[in-house]
């Protein structure tokens, strides 16, 4: 675990949707980190109890190519621009087996390169992990009834806390997983978002939100 640091399309856009003109890969791999905070804080603005929020990510010079008229908004240096979607059903949850399969039927037009994914999760210590883990083994051959169970006992541990999870991908490219924990309530309310990286973190969710760019032959 570290603390994160951040060091509508026209004839412009690539028709393989190739991510070329943001640079070699440290460039992709740093407008990315920078995307993914322009997202955590947006989100963040909201407060928390929020569904998941879906954004599309798309290269800025194409985006003021089709829409000069964003210039001024857009003029900040990012190379990545996000889009907040507004198609996931009210009814998904964060970490739900339908926020799952939303994402399995997700497509893309062209001139997107990449996504990001936000949604409250529930953290609960290793060892209560562990324990959670072992309780679940009889109803491993179902499912639904697993992740039903792991969720109500997730909800009801006593040592549990709230968080929120932002994983955001470059098609072809880089992924980043952020955790936020929901802050104490001596916490100053007007501080910086505080974003933790760890490793292999979520690749359930960094693998589907890649295969949202999968080629689904029509035949």
């Amino acid at each position: 675990m570290s603390d994160f640091n951040e060091d509508l399309f026209g004839d412009d856009t690539d028709p393989d949707g190739h991510t070329s003109s943001l640079g070699g890969a440290a460039s992709v791999q740093h407008a990315l980190a920078r995307c993914a905070r322009e997202v955590a804080d947006f989100v963040d603005g909201e407060g928390w109890g929020q569904r998941p929020q879906l954004f599309a990510l798309v290269p800025t010079a194409v985006l003021a190519a089709a829409e000069p008229g964003l210039l001024d908004d857009l003029a900040d240096g990012s190379a990545l621009t996000p889009i907040q979607q507004h198609s996931l059903p009210e009814d998904i949850g964060g970490g739900s087996p339908a926020l799952d399969e939303f994402l399995a039927t997700t497509t893309w037009p062209e001139g997107v390169v990449g996504c990001a994914l936000v949604q409250e999760i529930v953290v609960l210590p290793p060892a209560a992990e562990s324990a959670l883990d072992d309780a679940l083994v009889p109803l491993l051959a179902d499912r639904d009834a697993a992740d039903d169970a792991a969720r109500h006992a997730a909800q009801s541990h006593p040592d549990r806390k709230d968080g929120r999870l932002i994983a955001a991908i470059v098609k072809d490219g880089p992924s980043l997983t952020l955790l936020q924990m929901h802050p104490d309530d001596d916490a100053d309310p007007f501080g910086p978002v505080e974003l933790l990286v760890y490793e292999n973190l979520a690749p359930g969710i960094v693998e589907g939100l890649y295969a949202t760019f999968d080629v689904v032959d029509d035949d």
